[in-house]
């Protein structure tokens, strides 16, 4: 399948764009509830559907999008993250979301770390943040490890209008000073 945008390795795992064959692997993550809950709740597979489109689709518009995650020893789709800016989103997101099975065992600093550089080299963002609910103590862990600090609140963009997060983040320059 062609693909739109790079692949970038890291030493356990592949960031590759979104593929047809991440439908059913994303439909199981988004049907997890602890899982979905601060990534846009539980999804129908029809939403899992659009969700997935609208990340390959940001490759072609924006030129740049999450990243599919596939863990390099089995082959295995385990989440999605990387570079996120919808219309109305409230700045240059590095955004990430794992399987349950994936979580914990330290893939979204891993991940998130490259694609942050991936913003910050190729794409040139000033500043990286990550939008995170204040219950969210998972994402709030992930995030101070890449050294983020709270930036300000925000509210989610249509159609999430109804949440709103602590946006974390740092300069591009405070990032490359710690790597």
């Amino acid at each position: 399948m062609r693909t739109l945008g790079p692949t970038i390795e890291t030493e356990r795992l592949i960031l590759r764009p979104p593929q047809a064959e991440d439908f059913e692997p994303m439909c199981a993550m988004m049907a997890d509830e602890e899982t979905a809950r601060f990534i846009g709740g539980v999804m129908a597979p029809s939403t899992v559907w659009r969700s997935l489109c609208a990340l390959a689709g940001a490759w072609t518009i924006r030129g740049y999008s999450m990243f599919s995650v596939i863990e390099k020893s089995t082959g295995t789709w385990i989440g999605r993250l990387g570079p996120w800016q919808p219309e109305g989103w409230p700045g240059t997101e590095i955004a990430y979301g794992l399987t349950r099975g994936a979580q914990g065992r330290g893939y979204a600093l891993e991940g998130v770390s490259a694609a942050i550089d991936y913003a910050v080299d190729i794409l040139g963002w000033d500043e990286i943040i990550h939008c995170i609910d204040a219950k969210n103590t998972a994402s709030l862990k992930v995030a101070a490890k890449l050294g983020a600090r709270k930036l300000r609140e925000a509210q989610a963009p249509a159609p999430f209008s109804d949440m709103s997060w602590d946006v974390y983040g740092q300069s591009a320059d405070e990032w490359r000073a710690r790597r």
